[in-house]
């Protein structure tokens, strides 16, 4: 099974919360908002400025604010700048770990075109379209395809 940090997944809903004001939020009030704990908060808000999507400002006033707006900011930003980089298995291409089997496998390299489709997904739907729930244009069924009936 595919599945995705619970890190990422509380990143995700923090972008979204600092998208809905506008200025600087602390982490104690986003985990307020969020049900979020707030080391948790903090140790994203962390990953999420290491990674660009997110900018500290320190001080008094100080907190994290979006550097951009989440229709600029892809699923796969998020998973790359929490979890690193996507590979589905070791010998992706651009994989951080690296497979014991590698120079005898058969299917060396044969992963990287379902990576790659994998990654063009993630890059195409962006925060926005998941607040909105809105589905991108790429991933709607045409009108004039449709569904068994059910039986």
């Amino acid at each position: 099974m595919l599945r995705l940090s619970k890190l990422t997944d509380y990143a995700v809903v923090v972008l979204v919360r600092l998208s809905r004001e506008t200025g600087v939020q602390t982490s104690p009030g986003i985990a307020a908002t969020t049900g979020i704990p707030e080391p948790t908060v903090a140790k994203v808000l962390k990953t999420l400025a290491a990674g660009g999507l997110v900018a500290s400002q320190r001080g008094a006033r100080g907190g994290y604010r979006l550097l951009r707006p989440l229709a600029a900011i892809p699923v796969a930003d998020v998973i790359a700048a929490v979890d690193g980089p996507i590979a589905l298995t070791a010998c992706v291409e651009g994989s951080a770990v690296e497979c014991e089997s590698q120079c005898m496998c058969p299917m060396r390299g044969r992963w990287d075109p379902v990576n790659d489709a994998i990654q063009q997904a993630l890059t195409n739907i962006t925060l926005a379209d998941m607040q909105d729930t809105a589905i991108p244009r790429a991933f709607r069924i045409p009108a004039t395809a449709s569904l068994p009936a059910a039986e």
